[in-house]
């Protein structure tokens, strides 16, 4: 089945494949490497999402051309990533800010208060 495999679909998976892998290997480091934890949450949040969604296109083309019939399977995972990591992301954001302001910590960011509305 891989000798039946196009070569324009090949070189397209495997882009798909190393920049997913690539983007989700950048979500990692940033999460070793970021100093704080509002700075390390972004990190993976964006790994996650793109590299994972470069992934299951990988996947979707592949076995759509394979199988010859659209595989709907890997857009299903992919907008259940796209919903769930950001809003978890936001979950972990609000409960960690109010963590830490209930406690005094330092290094949380500021609390930003909208400007007053100009008088008509």
């Amino acid at each position: 089945m891989i000798n039946d495999l196009p070569l324009w679909l090949s070189i397209i998976v495997s882009i798909c494949l190393v920049g997913g892998a690539l983007l989700t290997m950048a979500g990692c480091f940033g999460l070793v490497r970021l100093k704080t934890f509002y700075l390390r949450i972004h990190a993976p949040t964006m790994g996650t999402s793109m590299g994972g969604g470069l992934i299951l296109l990988a996947s979707v083309l592949y076995f759509t051309i394979t199988r010859e019939r659209l595989v709907v399977h890997e857009m299903v995972i992919f907008l259940f990533i796209t919903i769930t990591t950001p809003v978890t992301l936001m979950l972990l954001a609000r409960a960690s800010l109010f963590r830490d302001r209930v406690e005094g910590n330092d290094g949380v960011p500021k609390r930003i208060t909208p400007a007053p509305a100009p008088d008509a």
